[in-house]
């Protein structure tokens, strides 16, 4: 067993559609100035009347490859399949009660054929889920199909997942969610030792510096906080690495003060299955109320205004130039 430190930032006010009311988040991690942020960005958000949280839509990816002997085999076998999708919508769900398989999509190249299946999962994450249907659907393709493909893979690597692709801001990849809250400029002042403007001058910045190193979205550290969250609630922890893809804006209203949002196209996360039901991880879950089905949304609008918290304090940190300072104060041991 690796056992890391959990720590509890909060109250974090949340208006969503799924999540209401005030969260202490658990968050699991070795980085000392981690809580420290977090909480710091959770009470600002509270104070300025709470995170408004939507979850949009969700779907789970498997992308199997076929491969065939030339384009003229690989277009027949396009035609059969798309013919036949509500077959293998049928045989997709027979190995599942929670998950439906709701669209595909084809790719061809040259005498590869790839299908892009998308699934919703219930409460359930769903990678295993998804990968069980579809090679459940694959199997009937070719038994059934007059085309027999050269050899096949279950995984073609073109669902993303696992990683960040250009996919998250076409599509969605487990769910897609939306967080916004407006920050006073005196709180800013406050407690972050800056202003909106000077924010907003670091976010312009930052946003140039993403594009310019191909940034497949930008923001600040969205990974920090999810991966923290992931661990301590049971979620798949390498998932992190398309969860964190992600785009964090900044605007100032009428009255000058910071509107600020962030979008998560690709939260793969669920409260049933898994490491879930682990004793410490379901714990975690139970602190968040999102134990058990009809809770997902819940918690992934739960994630998204968690990695809200930590753009306010990072954000104001750089601006206000105590980001080294805090890293010093927090991050390392005294010498005796």
């Amino acid at each position: 067993m690796a056992q890391l430190p959990v720590g509890a930032i909060g109250p974090l006010r949340i208006n969503g559609v799924h999540a209401h009311g005030d969260f202490y988040v658990p968050l699991a991690t070795s980085e000392g100035a981690l809580i420290a942020s977090y909480n710091r960005g959770a009470k600002i958000a509270s104070l300025s009347g709470g995170v408004r949280a939507f979850c949009l839509t969700e779907r789970v990816s498997r992308a199997p490859g076929f491969l065939f002997a030339d384009l003229i085999q690989a277009g027949e076998f396009i035609v059969w399949v798309i013919r036949h999708f509500e077959n293998l919508r049928e045989e997709a769900q027979k190995t599942t009660t929670h998950g439906h398989l709701e669209d595909m999509k084809v790719t061809l190249e040259g005498n590869h054929v790839f299908l892009h299946f998308e699934y919703t999962t219930g409460d359930a994450a769903g990678q295993n889920m998804v990968t069980i249907a579809t090679e459940a659907a694959c199997r009937f393709i070719v038994a059934k199909c007059p085309v027999k493909p050269k050899l096949w893979f279950v995984e073609s690597n073109m669902s993303g997942d696992k990683k960040a692709t250009a996919l998250s801001f076409l599509s969605v990849r487990g769910k897609k969610v939306i967080a916004e809250t407006v920050i006073p400029r005196n709180l800013i002042k406050r407690m972050l030792h800056t202003t909106p403007e000077m924010m907003m001058e670091y976010w312009k910045m930052s946003f140039v510096g993403g594009v310019q190193t191909g940034s497949i979205g930008v923001q600040g550290h969205y990974a920090n906080g999810l991966a923290a969250m992931f661990i301590a609630c049971g979620q798949d922890a390498a998932c992190v690495a398309e969860a964190s893809v992600g785009l964090t804006r900044l605007d100032l209203d009428d009255n000058g003060d910071l509107y600020i949002s962030v979008s998560l196209p690709n939260l793969i996360v669920g409260t049933i299955g898994g490491g879930t039901g682990l004793p410490t991880q379901k714990e975690c879950l139970a602190m968040l109320g999102c134990t058990g089905s009809g809770s997902a949304r819940k918690f992934a609008e739960i994630c998204a205004a968690v990695a809200l918290a930590g753009e306010i304090s990072i954000m104001g940190a750089l601006s206000s130039g105590q980001f080294t300072q805090a890293h010093i104060k927090y991050g390392r041991k005294t010498k005796k």
